[in-house]
Order: C-alpha cells, then sequence, then structure tokens
C-alpha cells in the first residue's frame, strides 16, 4: 500500500456548538446519536481521494482533532490545549447560529491556536473591533461552520447570515451553514467533500 500524506485539521469552538458531532458525521458517514462532552481532545480520521479519476488524484489521510469547548481564560487550560496546536494544516471554526456568544468566541479560539506561542493581548477591544490583518497573511486555511440554521426563526436569518458573513470576512474565511435537526445533521452530500477539498488544495 502507498504511503498517504496525512492533513491535520483542528475543530475549534464552544462546548455544545456541534463539533463532535459534525466530526463523525465527516469521518463515520453516519449520525452522532448521543454526543458527550468532549473532553482534552477525540481524534477521528478518514482517507479521503482528492482530484478522483483525474491524473492528479492523491489519496490524503486526514486527521480532524476535536478540541473539548471549555473556554476557560486560566493560563492551565490553554497552555494544556496549546499542545493540540502543532504541526496543523487547517482550522475548522464551528459556531452555534442560535447562540451569538459561541460566535464571538471564534475569535478568542482562532487567536489561541494560531498565535499559541505569543499572547494575544490587545488584539480584541471592548466594543468587539480588532486587528482584521492578525488574519490576513495567515497561511492556515480556515474554514467557518455554523450549526442549527434551522432553529433560527424565519424573521432573523437574514441578519444571523451578515453577521456571520463578517466573520467570514475578518478570518478571510471560507463559510458553510449546516442544520442540525433534533440531533442529526442534514447536508448536502457534496458538502463533505468541500469540506475536504478545502484543506488539500
Amino acid at each position: 500500500m502507498a504511503s498517504l500524506d496525512r492533513v491535520k485539521v483542528l475543530v475549534l469552538g464552544d462546548s455544545g456548538v456541534g463539533k463532535s458531532s459534525l466530526v463523525h458525521l465527516l469521518c463515520q458517514n453516519q449520525v452522532l446519536g448521543n454526543p458527550s462532552w468532549t473532553v482534552g481532545c477525540s481524534v477521528d480520521v478518514r482517507v479521503q481521494d482528492y482530484k478522483e479519476g483525474t491524473p492528479d488524484e492523491k489519496t490524503f489521510y486526514i486527521e480532524l482533532w476535536d478540541v473539548g469547548g471549555s473556554v476557560g481564560s486560566a493560563s492551565s487550560v490553554k497552555s494544556t490545549r496549546a499542545v493540540f496546536y502543532n504541526s496543523v494544516n487547517g482550522i475548522i471554526l464551528v459556531h452555534d447560529l442560535t447562540n451569538k456568544k459561541s460566535s464571538q468566541n471564534l475569535y478568542r479560539w482562532s487567536l489561541e491556536a494560531l498565535n499559541r506561542d505569543s499572547s494575544p493581548t490587545g488584539v480584541i477591544v471592548s466594543n468587539g473591533d480588532y486587528d482584521r490583518e492578525q488574519f490576513a497573511e495567515n497561511p492556515v486555511p480556515l474554514l467557518l461552520i455554523g450549526t442549527k440554521f434551522d432553529q433560527i426563526p424565519e424573521s432573523k436569518r437574514s441578519e444571523v447570515l451578515t453577521r456571520t458573513a463578517f466573520l467570514s470576512e475578518d478570518f478571510n474565511a471560507e463559510e458553510i451553514n449546516l442544520v442540525i435537526e433534533k440531533r442529526y445533521f442534514t447536508r448536502d452530500p457534496s458538502q463533505v467533500t468541500i469540506i475536504f477539498s478545502f484543506f488539500l488544495l
């Protein structure tokens, strides 16, 4: 068997946003019936063919590192998580579209992962503005995934999508919004290919 190229992708976001369910769906192609809280980090893998059926076809061994969503500011929590942030090829930032705080915390998650050797003090200010240039030169691809879109009242969906569009601009990231309905994801099958292809380009 030929050796496979390894791709490490972090999956970050607050507790309860659906990271473990997303990772299970992407790697196992099935619904996670009863998700539990992730303590530390859980790693799941998927073998993905890129550019299948073409002369450029290549097979990748993709590791999705589902990092526990505790948003503790204690340095011990951050330093423990820092172990997971080495040699990263991509980051999926997951937030709950019905929970604005989970969206706001993505700034903290991304800064923690991308600046693991330095403290990002002064980057985020009290009114929510921050230095967009921080992400402009970022070599690590970022993908923003919003969950629970179906739980937003139709009258507020436009407002929420506008807010998340600003997030993707701020992070210089691509954006996908998924629907979760009572413990399972519904999705367009092409989104799985899109998600993995994003990190293999």
